[in-house]
């Protein structure tokens, strides 16, 4: 579907030929600039946490270096993906700010870093452009990073470095290699945390020695960084509403055909959303009510159901079987491969779900002049589809008592 260009008010088109485009003045690069170095403060602080070598250090400070090379890697590929997506806005002569850091001292120590599109882009192939250059970008310099990291990796016995990590220090001490599952903790209060693995990410450490396990790969800054940062570009190529990988599909596509994938692939989305939602509802409703832990199942079935309508603006004809076929997918899941409810893991896919509902949307608008990619794009645009499915991890982050 596309709208002529008379649709357009001439004040509008007016105003935004009248605009200076991409001229930052100093007030604006001043402030991007602040914002940036409180992001690399923030991760620099935060990845003292996650990288620090915490068994010879007395104070924060001495971990400082530790921190900062991690806030360099990640970084590197949160500017290099925004400036991806700046740089092709401002070659497509489209009015774009500079890339907005965001800080926040918990989890990575940042939200990510976004642009603004000023203006309306009008036809497929800017479209095309500037969603895909950012991922791009992105999985290049995360590529970089994880080959440097596994190219210098150092023996098992680095993890000494970190305290807390007794059982497999001495499994290392004995052995020269890390235990294939993580050790039982002696302690009942400690959590062990496990990254997911990727495809991409399997592939490519199948080709190096002394590959940390993925419980202790998060002490390791380049790997660490590397791994999120395919997994953002994954989360970005999610081919739904106004995300890099909803530019592109609707780009392949079209309007009415990315309007089917989105609601199929969000259906997808609330699947792995319901891995994770059902077992946290399980475990705190056994802690309160024993015995009723199975009620989770009702109480995540009821959101789901407010999710998908919302999401497909009460069209029913999709919400019931997506609704079922979720469902379904999840309690198999968990039922059959993972052998019940009463796990522990993050929520990033709930976040993710509620995010792409109430932000994002799931339909993308229509573009008013659809033009056929070449078939360079065209190209592109399916690889990126599948650097989607090489890089999302269905359980990103989960927690082995």
């Amino acid at each position: 579907m596309s709208f002529p260009q008379s649709q357009i008010p001439q004040e509008e088109q007016y105003e935004i030929a009248a605009q200076p485009k991409n001229k930052p003045g100093v007030w604006t690069i001043t402030k991007h600039t602040l914002l940036f170095i409180v992001t690399f403060l923030s991760v620099t602080f935060v990845g003292i946490f996650w990288v620090g070598h915490t068994a010879h250090a007395d104070t924060y400070l001495e971990m400082w270096p530790q921190g900062a090379l991690f806030a360099v890697l990640l970084l590197a590929f949160l500017g290099s993906h925004e400036f991806g997506h700046y740089f092709a806005a401002v070659y497509h002569k489209v009015k774009v700010t500079l890339p907005y850091f965001i800080p926040v001292p918990i989890g990575i120590g940042t939200l990510g870093a976004v642009i603004k599109i000023e203006e309306r882009i009008r036809d497929t192939k800017k479209l095309f452009d500037i969603g895909i250059a950012g991922p791009i970008a992105g999985f290049v310099v995360s590529i970089i990073i994880l080959l440097i990291g596994f190219a210098t990796l150092p023996e098992p016995d680095f993890i000494k470095n970190f305290a807390g990590h007794e059982e497999v220090i001495a499994y290392v001490e004995n052995t020269g290699t890390f235990p294939e599952t993580p050790p039982v903790s002696t302690s009942e209060e400690s959590a062990t945390i496990i990254l997911g693995n990727t495809l991409l990410y399997s592939f490519l450490a199948s080709f190096f020695d002394n590959v940390p396990p993925m419980y202790e790969m998060y002490h390791y800054p380049f790997l660490f960084a590397g791994w999120l940062g395919l997994f953002f570009t994954a989360l970005n190529l999610t081919p739904v509403g106004q995300l890099d990988g909803g530019h592109i599909l609707y780009s392949l596509i079209g309007y009415n055909n990315h309007q089917k994938v989105a609601r199929v692939c969000f259906g997808f989305i609330t699947a792995l959303a319901g891995i994770e939602a059902i077992p946290q509802l399980y475990l705190n409703i056994e802690v309160w009510a024993p015995g009723f832990g199975f009620t989770s199942l009702l109480l995540w079935g009821l959101t789901l159901f407010y999710l998908l309508r919302k999401g497909f603006y009460k069209d029913h004809i999709w919400i019931a079987p997506v609704w079922a076929m979720s469902l379904l997918i999840s309690i198999g899941y968990l039922y059959f491969v993972s052998g019940g409810f009463d796990q522990s893991g993050s929520l990033i896919w709930v976040f993710w779900s509620f995010f792409l509902v109430f932000f994002v949307r799931l339909e993308h608008p229509p573009v008013i002049y659809e033009e056929p990619l070449s078939p360079v794009r065209r190209r592109l645009g399916w690889i990126s589809m599948i650097v989607f499915i090489l890089c999302i991890s269905p359980t990103p982050i989960y927690f082995l008592n």
